[in-house]
């Protein structure tokens, strides 16, 4: 009985402790510098996404690879849901995200398009409704400029 627990503890020892898993550096990925960044679109979304790819870009001189971004962003607001009364509750805010990046040395380049969307409710006063709605705004930006990020590193490597 004793030599079949130790046997179990020893084969479930071997096969977790050998997985292989690594953890990726992120560093050695994000060799790129932002040489220019064109907007279109909702002005305050682009400049606070442009602010934080411009963060988030590497600042090291060796094997750096220079793009341009072309950003392109939309806002839609709908109405989620209404009361009885017919009177609005929830509203539902949707950003559409659009970039396109090419690389200035070798010409190529790539898209890419990312939505998200999220709701906020309706409060009795209207300067609390306008801080529900800048809030969730900010959170789905802060998403996105780090779903953008991880996308562009993503697709400069298989470049």
């Amino acid at each position: 009985m004793t030599i079949n627990r130790i046997f179990l503890v020893l084969i479930l020892s071997i096969y977790t402790t050998n997985c292989g898993f690594k953890v990726i550096d992120r560093s050695d990925f994000g060799s790129f510098k932002i040489a220019e960044i064109n907007t279109s679109g909702e002005r305050k979304i682009n400049f606070k996404i442009k602010n934080k790819l411009l963060f988030n870009s590497n600042l090291k001189e060796e094997n750096q690879k220079n793009i341009i971004l072309n950003l392109d962003s939309l806002k839609n607001k709908n109405v989620k849901e209404k009361n009885i009364n017919n009177q609005i509750t929830k509203y539902q805010i949707e950003l559409i995200i659009s970039l396109n990046f090419i690389e200035i040395e070798t010409k190529k380049s790539g898209d890419i398009s990312i939505k998200k969307s999220g709701d906020y409710n309706v409060a009795e006063q209207h300067s609390q409704t306008l801080n529900n709605e800048k809030n969730l705004v900010n959170n789905l930006i802060d998403d996105l400029a780090n779903e953008l990020y991880d996308e562009l590193i993503s697709k400069l490597n298989d470049i």
